[in-house]
């Protein structure tokens, strides 16, 4: 598997495969600048990589080394690690349907819940999107990652998430600290997926 700066070389020098990780997974590295100034609880070093279609920036957390955990920040307040590696960020990012999603009708963090999401979710897109599968192939084969079952992407996930305090809770000089990326609400809020 490659190091975090292996990947990003790989895409900076790919036009092509950055275009097509922007248009699959919303990680665009044009969009790095998260607009404004954010530190880490710890007082680690952040480096702003990409950012998504929302306003929401991926952060590469810590000093330069093989892996370094990935933090999203959300343009509405919400921050937290999405994976220990940008490896495995990716590989979240390209296996789990709208991983937003699965966070934001995750019952404030029950992984069972974050699954029944994630069921909804993946009805969802082999219906909107039946091409995107083989997008997501075409990735992980282009970025070395190897894909992994839905269940044991949600349980990365949670595990990144869940470990995002004390050390990388995200903070703004004047407002303080951003939310959790676990939202409170249930996929029954959700009227499609009654």
């Amino acid at each position: 598997m490659m190091g975090d700066e292996d990947i990003l070389d790989s895409i900076r020098r790919d036009p092509g495969l950055a275009e097509l990780l922007s248009d699959v997974c919303e990680f665009d590295l044009s969009r790095g600048d998260h607009g404004e100034p954010v530190g880490l609880s710890s007082g680690l070093a952040l480096e702003g990589v990409a950012g998504d279609f929302t306003g929401g920036t991926f952060f590469l957390c810590g000093d330069r080394r093989e892996a370094r955990p990935v933090l999203y920040a959300s343009s509405e307040g919400q921050a937290g690690l999405i994976g220990q590696s940008l490896a495995e960020a990716l590989g979240i990012m390209l296996g789990l349907p709208s991983w937003r999603d699965c966070l934001k009708f995750s019952g404030a963090g029950d992984l069972a819940v974050m699954r029944t999401t994630a069921d909804h979710l993946e009805r969802d897109e082999l219906r909107d999107e039946p091409e995107i599968g083989a997008e997501r192939a075409r990735l992980a084969t282009a970025l070395n990652l190897k894909r992994e079952s839905v269940p044991v992407l949600l349980a990365r996930l949670h595990a990144a998430v869940s470990a995002t305090e004390p050390d990388f809770v995200l903070t703004v000089e004047t407002s303080g600290e951003y939310e959790s990326l676990f939202g409170p609400w249930l996929p029954s809020r959700n009227p499609s997926w009654r």
